[in-house]
């Protein structure tokens, strides 16, 4: 007999044994079984208790002892259509907290810091962009330093080709002593629009926003960082920042 099949039926070893040895020997004592079966006696008692739960195994009492028989075999057909029966219970259950288990996933993806080290590292997390905006989609920059080296601006030249090409947008707030030349050089770009920031205040980082990330970056040093945060709220309170600042500013003259 292929037992397998049993056990995919949600039978254990033990009370496989136990079942097929009292379909043979009919009401028997616990000693009887023991020997039939063969399972170690300090689980006999639990095996057959499982059984009797599932409908598999019924007991009678003679002159004060236990005499345990198996159920007929179609009842473990019955046992599986009170196991499917419980599975689609408790499976409607489930689809009710769904929403609040997903919430909770959802909160806790959205809510990640992840650090970025080196010139390479911020170079890595600021084209991870493009894997989330879309063609239309816009990101926001604020308070791009006003001078950069060299190495920079070749990046930054390879990136807004890549942005033109993927038709996103920039907005991007400079500090207020940024010359024109790299205003300009910024502006020929399709959909740039760079800008001076209305105050003259000189910070360390620059910040950059989209959907839900935020990234604060610190170039300068021997050990330049950026801090990727992905966060819907955080987000939007960043961008109302920049929109502050952005509705102050001015459009360069050409």
């Amino acid at each position: 007999m292929d037992e397998e099949i049993l056990r995919k039926a949600g039978l254990t070893e033990g009370e496989i044994k136990v079942y097929i040895a009292l379909l043979s020997l009919g009401a028997s004592s616990v000693g009887k079984i023991l020997e039939k079966s063969r399972i170690t006696k300090s689980i006999i008692y639990r095996v057959l208790d499982r059984l009797i739960e599932k409908g598999l195994v019924s007991y009678i009492i003679k002159e004060k002892t236990k005499y345990y028989q198996a159920s007929p075999p179609h009842n473990i057909l019955d046992y599986l259509d009170k196991q499917s029966k419980d599975i689609q219970t408790t499976k409607k259950k489930v689809e009710t907290i769904i929403p609040q288990l997903a919430n909770l996933q959802t909160i806790t993806l959205l809510n990640q810091a992840t650090i970025y080290e080196g010139f390479k590292g911020i170079m890595t997390v600021y084209e991870k962009r493009f894997e989330k905006l879309k063609a239309g989609d816009e990101y926001l920059n604020l308070g791009l330093p006003a001078t950069q080296p060299t190495h920079h601006h070749a990046f930054w030249q390879k990136d807004h080709a890549e942005r033109v090409q993927r038709k996103i947008k920039a907005k991007l707030l400079y500090n207020p002593q940024v010359d024109n030349a790299t205003l300009k050089s910024r502006n020929k770009y399709w959909g740039c629009d760079a800008r001076r920031m209305p105050l003259d205040v000189e910070t360390p980082s620059w910040i950059l926003i989209y959907k839900n990330t935020v990234v604060i970056a610190i170039p300068q040093g021997d050990n330049p960082i950026a801090i990727e945060i992905v966060s819907k709220e955080i987000a939007e309170s960043f961008s109302k920042y920049f929109n502050w600042f952005w509705e102050k500013s001015k459009k360069l003259k050409n």
